[in-house]
């Protein structure tokens, strides 16, 4: 099987936009085309990472739109739908459609459009991912996390300070993103004196609800050589689910979904933790980056707080952890957020990342559904 590459990339300025989902998934597919000197009528196949444009804004069929849009027809169309990882899935989708032969150029666009609707109708839309049995019972996402917290920090012996500094690195890593939501450093005091949202997590532990999108072109290895002289490889992806229930989980400190789509890439990619020298993780709460970081086997079990303390994951440290400012900074437009987050990586192995550009020749993106029900997990290595 040949090798996918990626040779184009895009991501729009995140936050709350104008535009409504037909603007934003043309804006980065058209922006994407153009990274890569691509023209629309040589894709194949068109993919869009969307989880809820009907709910959001009433707006089916975006696939069919936006190849109109773009000019794409006839490429083969369809929507990803994976709740919050539909950008993983995404990614996950174009490579497979590649990889099989099926297609010679494919273009992913993922995107959303949310902040229209009130933080409690927006929430109460991602809440209905949750099991019914829950979701009748009020259960959502926040809930969720502020529970893991306490759980974590209980169990580890961890200081409710460590997760504060998540959000303290990923708003300094944010300041360099021209693209981010949020472009403003934050103290650790702001950050642990912030409103209570779900004990022990604060206002600042969470992410913000965002309109955005961003894109990233696929083809074969040896295409990629006819149109580019840095691009990325695909060399590890995996995908996997863990239980709907939340509390049916033997640790809910251990993300299933994560170990079992971290394997599959590692072994594709024939790597192992040591190799990846930047990560993008979904901390769509501050929680999840201590959890993912542990389950893709960068720190052991309850250490993950300890290498923030130590400015392990610093944009500067050993291991660069969300230099894009992660989804805390940079925002959360459900569908596009791990297309966004593949864009980073890409960006940084081919070393086109500007002033968040670190050392890197492999990365990893990490985008999980849910509290960990669903997730992708990819490995880019850049060829220079």
């Amino acid at each position: 099987m040949e090798r996918v590459a990626i040779i184009g990339a895009s991501m729009t300025q995140f936050g709350q936009r104008e535009e409504w989902i037909r603007g934003l998934l043309a804006e980065a597919g058209s922006a994407c085309l153009e990274d890569a000197g691509v023209s629309a009528d040589a894709v194949d196949h068109l993919y869009v990472s969307n989880m809820a444009s009907g709910e959001f804004e009433g707006q089916t069929g975006v696939p069919n739109a936006l190849a109109h849009d773009l000019s794409a027809v006839p490429a083969y169309t369809a929507r990803i739908d994976q709740t919050s990882s539909s950008g993983g899935a995404g990614v996950y989708a174009a490579w497979q459609s590649v990889a099989s032969g099926a297609s010679e150029m494919t273009l992913l666009v993922g995107g959303e459009k949310m902040t229209h609707r009130s933080t409690a109708e927006a929430t109460d839309v991602i809440a209905s991912l949750t099991h019914p049995v829950e979701y009748k019972h009020g259960v959502t996402l926040p809930s969720f996390a502020g529970l893991t917290a306490r759980h974590y920090l209980d169990k580890y012996d961890a200081p409710r300070e460590s997760l504060g500094k998540v959000a303290v690195k990923n708003h300094k890593n944010g300041v360099d993103n021209p693209h981010a939501q949020f472009q403003k450093e934050v103290d650790l005091d702001t950050v642990l004196e912030s409103p209570i949202v779900a004990d022990p997590l604060r206002l600042y532990d969470f992410c913000p609800i965002t309109d955005g999108s961003a894109g990233l072109l696929f083809c074969p290895e040896s295409v990629a050589r006819e149109y580019a002289d840095e691009y990325a490889v695909v060399s590890g992806i995996g995908g996997a689910t863990d239980t709907h229930v939340v509390h049916e989980r033997a640790d809910p400190t251990t993300m299933g979904g994560v170990v079992n789509s971290a394997e599959q890439a590692y072994e594709m990619a024939d790597a192992d933790p040591d190799d990846v020298d930047v990560a993008e993780l979904h901390d769509m709460f501050t929680i999840l980056e201590f959890l993912q970081s542990e389950d893709l086997g960068f720190f052991e079990k309850g250490e993950g707080w300890k290498a923030v303390e130590e400015g392990v994951t610093d944009r500067d440290g050993e291991l660069p952890i969300n230099t894009s400012g992660g989804l805390k900074s940079k925002g959360h437009p459900l569908g596009a957020s791990g297309v966004a987050q593949v864009y980073e990586i890409y960006q940084q192995v081919i070393g086109d990342a500007g002033a968040r550009q670190v050392d890197a020749e492999t990365g990893l993106a990490c985008n999980v559904g849910g509290f960990g029900n669903c997730v992708t997990t990819t490995i880019l290595e850049g060829q220079l």
